[in-house]
């Protein structure tokens, strides 16, 4: 009699799957997600409809016809990112309307698409002349540091324990995670994303095997003066990357030039604020292996400049303060015993001035 019912019961569950993949194909079938009014489709997929065609267009073009459309692919992988849940959750979504399976394929199959053909065209640390000279305008007027083409800063991106080295990835604030640099400019555009490092990598060390630190150099090596980044006392000195001085005195020019710096830096927390706010799988945590996540980084960021282009209204900023005030003390040090000489003749000759000026 039990295994009757037992059987009975596979049956009946069986029955309920195949009429819920059913009801889900015909919700499909009749569903556009640009059907959506502005407002909820902003809030649905943090992209705007202008923003959501252009990536139909690029996605079409790469993922083979089946009986879910790019639109509806496409659709639920913005759905994950933008609210950072399970993928069981975003396939009730009556628009999406898919099963945890097809989510999960969807969501490789579109993050290797938006990867590949998306974060290069929307990434690029390599600036024009137009650019290079509004970023430097704007840092000079508003905090009178001369030269400064964006800003540079680590963010942790919380995973699940992973399968390999899960020492590396266990950060010093006591979870486990990914530790992500990202350079913005003034218009808070991510000019560039490096999230391939574990959360007990310090910012000082992923900026010094970055490619970014290699463009940096390798301009300066090639003649370029007066063009650097703002970091915190997390890095080192370079003639490239202008750092606070440490424990300044009060009212003297290296405190002047702090406070300025400071306040300039702000960009690059407030961007990854705004980005973690509107692509919340970010600021919550992933369960997902360490290469995944570091594909929904790279592709966030892209969607992020993509939203800064197509004017897509921010949401509220997500306060990023985990990773504030990280920095040991040993980190520190080096960063005062390895002073490039003229870097810090650069720095002390700007903090002359506004101090001067103040």
């Amino acid at each position: 009699m039990s295994a009757l019912v037992i059987l009975s019961s596979i049956i009946l569950e069986r029955e309920l799957h195949a009429e819920e993949a059913v009801s889900r194909r015909i919700l499909r079938d009749h569903s556009n997600p640009l059907d959506v009014p502005d407002f909820k489709f902003v809030a649905s997929y943090r992209v705007n409809k202008r923003a959501f065609e252009m990536l139909v267009s690029v996605v079409a073009l790469h993922v083979k016809e089946s009986s879910i459309p790019a639109r509806l692919q496409l659709a639920a992988t913005l759905r994950f990112l933008a609210e950072g849940g399970f993928q069981k959750s975003v396939g009730k979504d009556v628009v999406v309307a898919m099963g945890r399976s097809t989510i999960s394929k969807v969501l490789k199959r579109l993050l290797n698409v938006l990867e590949k053909y998306i974060c290069p065209q929307w990434i690029k640390l390599n600036m024009t002349e137009a650019e290079i000279a509004a970023s430097k305008q704007h840092f000079l007027q508003n905090f009178g540091i001369p030269g400064v083409v964006g800003c540079v800063d680590g963010t942790h991106i919380r995973i699940t324990k992973p399968h390999k080295d899960p020492s590396l990835f266990y950060n010093r604030k006591g979870y486990f995670s990914i530790n992500a640099m990202i350079i913005c400019d003034y218009n808070m555009t991510i000019r560039a994303i490096d999230a391939r490092r574990p959360g007990s990598s310090h910012d000082a060390l992923i900026w010094s095997v970055s490619r970014a630190q290699e463009y940096f150099q390798r301009n300066y090596e090639g003649g370029e003066r007066g063009c650097w980044l703002l970091g915190d006392a997390g890095y080192a000195l370079q003639p490239y990357l202008l750092t606070p001085f440490r424990d300044p005195s009060v009212a003297t020019p290296q405190h002047t030039f702090n406070q300025r710096h400071s306040s300039a830096r702000n960009i690059i927390e407030r961007t990854i604020g705004v980005l973690k706010s509107r692509f919340r799988c970010l600021s919550r945590l992933l369960q997902y292996q360490p290469h995944k996540v570091v594909q929904m980084t790279n592709v966030c960021c892209a969607l992020h400049n993509i939203c800064k282009y197509y004017k897509v209204q921010e949401l509220v900023e997500f306060a990023s303060g985990d990773d504030e005030n990280e920095h040991s003390i040993n980190v520190e040090i080096t960063n005062e015993t390895t002073l490039d000489g003229e870097a810090a003749i650069m720095r002390d000759t700007i903090a002359n001035l506004l101090h001067t000026n103040s």
